[in-house]
């Protein structure tokens, strides 16, 4: 079977197309929860990664919060957030984000963070206290958490899921043979073996990777079956954009055609749930993957 096209960059380097337009943030609900952001002087992903739903999901009155301060020990060379050494350690803050949760009255919540690879447990301690209390203080919402590589500290791992969110979703982020050039420090296997643990643990795993950077069709195929065979749930892929000059550029521009092909074509291999499409992020819709 003949794979839908890509659209190659170099044709239109100035224009994306028009499937990759979105709206500016506006609304008196995104405004709310602006508010509440600044006030409780929390950290979002959809800021610090400039993501393209932003308007539409604090339209909703949902955001993914950010733990663990907004400065990144890792140098991924395709992510917006800051990156460098952090100064600090708030330990206020898993009480903050789950006030902020409360009164933002959120069914379905997601909280990331980035990696401090300088602490011994990773952060996972702030990383349970902040589920502890959530759970604490808005008892009826349910929780995702999108945690990173804890680079094979596996007793933080378990610190982190012996809490029981609801789901524990960690990236792939790209194909096998770009790990290099996207995640220099992370490791491919490594990470589908992060995601075997928490398979075994009994919660529900989910993971997310990028298109557009290069990979095949055939090594798309070959990390979901990667996927499917290290116990993973729910899958997301969504377009890479680049945030600034300083980061990877866009080899191609996705169609929408052949997202949907991969969307199917990871049903059929046996992924609970697919999201996928040109403006999808890990925790876009999140609440469907419950």
């Amino acid at each position: 079977m003949q794979e839908p096209l890509v659209l190659d960059i170099r044709e239109q380097r100035r224009k994306k197309p028009d499937w990759l337009r979105v709206k500016l943030p506006t609304g008196k609900e995104y405004l709310r929860v602006r508010n509440l952001v600044d006030e409780y002087k929390l950290h979002t992903i959809c800021e610090s990664g400039s993501c393209p739903n932003m308007g539409e999901c604090w339209g909703a009155g949902t955001a993914t919060f950010m733990i663990l301060g907004n400065v990144c020990t890792r140098g991924c060379s395709f992510c917006a957030v800051a990156t460098g050494r952090p100064t600090e350690l708030d330990l206020d803050e898993p009480y903050r984000v789950a006030e902020a949760i409360r009164l933002m009255q959120v069914k379905h919540a997601v909280i990331t963070s980035v990696n401090r690879d300088e602490l011994k447990d990773r952060g996972a301690g702030v990383w349970a206290a902040t589920i502890r209390e959530i759970k604490k203080q808005a008892p009826e919402t349910t929780m995702e958490t999108l945690i990173p590589d804890v680079k094979s500290n596996w007793e933080a791992l378990e610190t982190i899921l012996a809490e029981r969110p609801n789901v524990v979703s960690h990236n792939m982020e790209t194909v096998k043979r770009l790990y290099r050039t996207v995640r220099p420090q992370a490791r491919y296997e490594r990470s589908l073996e992060q995601i075997k643990r928490i398979k075994d643990y009994g919660l529900r795993t989910k993971t997310g990777f990028m298109v557009g950077l290069g990979e095949t069709p055939e090594e798309v195929y070959e990390i979901m079956d990667d996927l499917v065979a290290h116990g993973c749930d729910v899958l997301t892929i969504g377009q890479y954009l680049q945030p600034t000059k300083m980061h990877l550029e866009v080899a191609e521009f996705i169609t929408p055609e052949l997202f949907k092909h991969y969307e199917e074509v990871g049903m059929q291999k046996g992924f609970n749930f697919v999201e996928s499409g040109p403006l999808v992020r890990s925790s876009y819709h999140a609440e469907r993957h419950l």
